[in-house]
């Protein structure tokens, strides 16, 4: 491992659009999601390292030994991506075909690539990014992925495009003619030059860093705010829903006078809740069940005399954007006969062929609104972590990720 040699990184003609020579394929125009259907890439346990490292030996020269890629991993999971064809991968036994593996530089470590005096066949710890750091260069130490699992690059490029890797430049090695004409034709240039040092030996592909995520509507809550700031978050703590439960009691109880057992359904433990806020001061609430193929909204409630500020606005809003990030297009509701009008400016239209009916002394009418697929909707193929962090912040790294930074030790195995 002690270079990569992106000669290896080549299609056989099955797959039809990896690079070829005399083509140009920058990085940032292929496409992840044509490849994630035909491939998958998964961070390997430990125990696999010794497979993986055995199936390169005889194509890599200067293979690292498994104690030293070990130690890499161990300093930082995300080092090594081991990668397979989706039509033989089985999760609960997965098999890999092949692997990709980096070296998250820190600066004294990019310094030492640059410099030649990193020792690539067994790098110290010292000179690589802790998880969560961001690393001052991501050196591609070694890749397997022959014949059609070529195109796997991509994806694992992929998961280097998010805080903390965003805008950092690749590096790498090209050790063959072939090597050197992959490696140009994926846009990397070798006029290198690390902290003012020539590295004419490596290849650099920079990267512009990515603008900082958007806020997401139903996520602006924050308890910085200024006194009559409105903002929204997802409901995730037990006295989140004794904000909603106080907002609604005083809405529908004590205006509507709505019996108890009718407002509180059974179906609050089923639900996002989504909150709005004056300040640090809970003032609005909307409640979101899902479905196979839809999603409903309902219990829309604000407190009267925020009524006069757009908060009611905000916290439908952020609730439709939640809808379609989870991936839901079809968002489905019963409104009250006289505030149509006001469902109307969220696009919602009688449902055909819908039904009005009475319920808790209020007549209602079934709605659909047909909503635009969010860009980054939650889906199959999602980065796992990603989908694991808490409910609404999946913008934002979660604790889980700190966690990956310990070895997998397992320490239940054997009580059970």
């Amino acid at each position: 491992m002690t270079e990569h040699s992106l000669s290896l990184i080549r299609s056989d003609t099955q797959c039809g659009a990896a690079p070829v020579q005399g083509k140009s394929h920058p990085l940032n125009q292929l496409d992840p999601a044509r490849w994630a259907r035909r491939l998958v890439i998964f961070q390997p346990p430990v125990e696999m390292i010794g497979h993986l490292c055995e199936l390169a030996r005889d194509h890599i020269a200067g293979m690292a030994d498994r104690g030293a890629v070990q130690r890499v991993v161990e300093a930082n999971p995300y080092s090594l991506w081991a990668i397979a064809r989706k039509s033989s991968f089985d999760p609960a036994d997965p098999r890999p075909e092949g692997f990709a593996a980096v070296l998250l530089l820190t600066k004294q470590g990019l310094r030492a690539l640059a410099e030649r005096t990193l020792d690539c066949s067994d790098p110290d710890p010292a000179m690589l990014a802790k998880p969560g750091e961001r690393p001052a260069g991501i050196y591609f130490w070694a890749t397997f992925a022959p014949g059609t699992l070529a195109p796997a690059v991509t994806l694992v490029v992929e998961k280097f495009s998010a805080a903390p890797f965003d805008g950092v430049a690749l590096y790498t090695r090209a050790t063959t003619p072939d090597g050197r004409r992959f490696t140009e034709t994926l846009g990397f240039r070798q006029d290198t030059i690390i902290d003012g040092i020539e590295a004419p030996h490596l290849y650099v592909y920079e990267r512009a860093r990515a603008k900082p995520p958007v806020q997401p509507l139903y996520d602006t809550y924050g308890r910085q705010k200024e006194h009559h700031t409105l903002s929204v978050s997802v409901a995730r703590e037990f006295s989140d829903l004794l904000r909603v439960a106080s907002i609604r009691s005083a809405v529908y109880i004590g205006e509507q006078q709505c019996p108890f057992e009718e407002e509180f359904d059974g179906n609050d433990m089923m639900a996002a809740h989504l909150i709005g806020y004056s300040g640090d001061e809970p003032v609005a609430c909307i409640r979101v069940r899902f479905f196979a193929d839809f999603a409903k909204m309902e219990r829309l409630a604000v407190r009267k005399e925020f009524r006069n500020t757009r908060i009611s606005f905000m916290v439908v809003k952020a609730a439709i954007e939640l809808c379609r990030v989870k991936g839901y297009r079809r968002i489905y509701g019963h409104a009250q006969r006289r505030l149509l009008d006001f469902w109307a400016r969220f696009g919602a239209k009688p449902f055909e062929g819908g039904k009005s009916f009475v319920f808790s002394d209020f007549d209602y009418v079934e709605v659909l609104i047909e909503a635009e697929p969010h860009p980054n909707a939650i889906k199959l193929g999602t980065d796992p972590f990603v989908i694991i962090r808490p409910e609404g912040r999946w913008h934002v790294p979660g604790v889980l990720e700190r966690s990956s930074s310990r070895p997998a030790t397992r320490p239940s195995v054997g009580y059970v």
